[in-house]
């Protein structure tokens, strides 16, 4: 049994689990304009941006401010918050896991590397950079920082990378391989993601819609989230009490297309039927599904035609949480998996906001309104990225 015994996130919502989930429960509208982000968009395009500044998290964490990613920082933040149920003397007692997801890393430090070699004075700032490029250099300084010496990996799949580190990390702990694995993502908000996106015609210029018939793209956001997991053996020693199970997962790779999914839905449904699979439940014991829900013409498709035909018309909830942190990328994975559970820990099931019409091409509709005092057993979490590379999780209420 994989149980979750320890929490930690940052977003455009708060910058911590609780702080996540007040604004939830508030409707808290944090999509906006940038105020950190340079770039020539920040009067055109809405993002999802934590509100600490690189300068406020490296002093939270007593860090110098050169050598650090934005992406780095993020993960450090939120990663502190999960450990705080794991304290340091229990970390050495036990075999440890830590599988951490990027797919930004160190891109706008890329960023300031490159401004500096075109500038007409450049002040030679290459090598104080060039190191935090990768995206595993977050992973590193991570586990060096909270002194992680256990096995280490990165895990770079698009939109599902922090679901993939979390069912990486939930089959270690099945196959006897740790005690523990911390798993999650990390990404930062970055020139080079904002105008990548906005190339691909993928970025709403207002709002966005997700599940809308009149849906225009996505928000890009920022953050990062970790979940602990361990195995029940381990918690039950520790005397910790479980916030949630992670029952289940799946995984397909469709490779439909680089950067659409099958409009058919077909990888979506199957990554969905194997999590439920895993486990050991019914479709029909499904409470609440956590969409994918990226607002984009061609996802919510997919993903609406998967939900519907796996589910039927009598689908349970479902509703696309992107709306209020916008599209966090690696991260969203694992910020997902902690509001689902958020939902089975305090009986809500989210909004989806904005939604108004219904998509013509299917019957089913989202939750667009909070509902409060619902028992959420089993919830069911979705990312899936670019290249078809689909990740599906169920959660738990223990």
């Amino acid at each position: 049994m994989v149980l979750i015994t320890g929490m930690g996130m940052i977003t455009a919502l708060g910058n911590s689990v609780p702080e996540n989930l007040e604004a939830l429960l508030c409707n808290k509208q944090a999509v906006r304009y940038p105020q950190l982000l340079q770039t020539r968009h920040h009067k055109e395009l809405q993002v999802g941006e934590a509100d600490l500044t690189n300068e406020a998290l490296a002093a939270a964490l007593d860090l110098p401010l050169t050598g650090y990613s934005r992406t780095t920082l993020l993960g450090m933040y939120a990663l502190r918050e999960a450990l705080s149920a794991l304290p340091p003397e229990q970390r050495s007692t036990r075999r440890i896991a830590f599988i951490n997801a990027s797919t930004v890393g160190g891109m706008s430090e890329v960023e300031r590397m490159y401004s500096d070699m075109i500038s007409d004075a450049p002040r030679g700032e290459f090598f104080d950079y060039i190191d935090s490029v990768d995206c595993a250099d977050c992973t590193l300084r991570m586990a060096a920082y909270f002194k992680l010496e256990g096995f280490q990996t990165t895990i770079s799949t698009a939109c599902s990378s922090a679901a993939n580190a979390l069912q990486l990390g939930a089959r270690m702990i099945e196959n006897d391989e740790t005690d523990i694995a911390i798993c999650g993502g990390t990404d930062a908000l970055t020139r080079f993601t904002l105008n990548g996106f906005n190339a691909l015609k993928n970025v709403d210029r207002n709002l966005s819609r997700p599940f809308d018939q009149n849906r225009n793209g996505l928000n890009l956001g920022e953050g990062a989230a970790y979940l602990v997991l361990e195995s029940a053996i381990s918690a039950q020693e520790r005397g910790v009490e479980p916030i949630a199970r992670l029952a289940g997962y799946g995984n397909t790779n469709e490779a439909h297309h680089p950067t659409a999914p099958s409009p058919d839905g077909s990888g979506a449904a199957r990554t969905m039927q194997e999590a439920l699979t895993v486990a050991g439940i019914a479709a029909t014991d499904i409470d609440y599904i956590n969409a994918h829900g990226t607002a984009t013409q061609g996802n919510d498709l997919s993903e609406g035609t998967a939900i519907e035909k796996l589910f039927g018309t009598a689908h349970p909830p479902f509703s696309s949480t992107k709306a209020f942190t916008g599209h966090t990328l690696a991260a969203s994975g694992a910020v997902e998996a902690i509001i689902c559970c958020l939902a089975i820990q305090h009986r809500f099931i989210p909004a989806n906001l904005r939604f108004e019409t219904p998509m013509e091409e299917i019957s089913i509709v989202p939750q667009a309104t909070l509902l409060r005092d619902v028992g959420v057993q089993y919830a069911l979490s979705n990312s899936f990225g670019f290249g078809g590379n689909n990740v599906s999780l169920v959660l738990q209420r223990v």
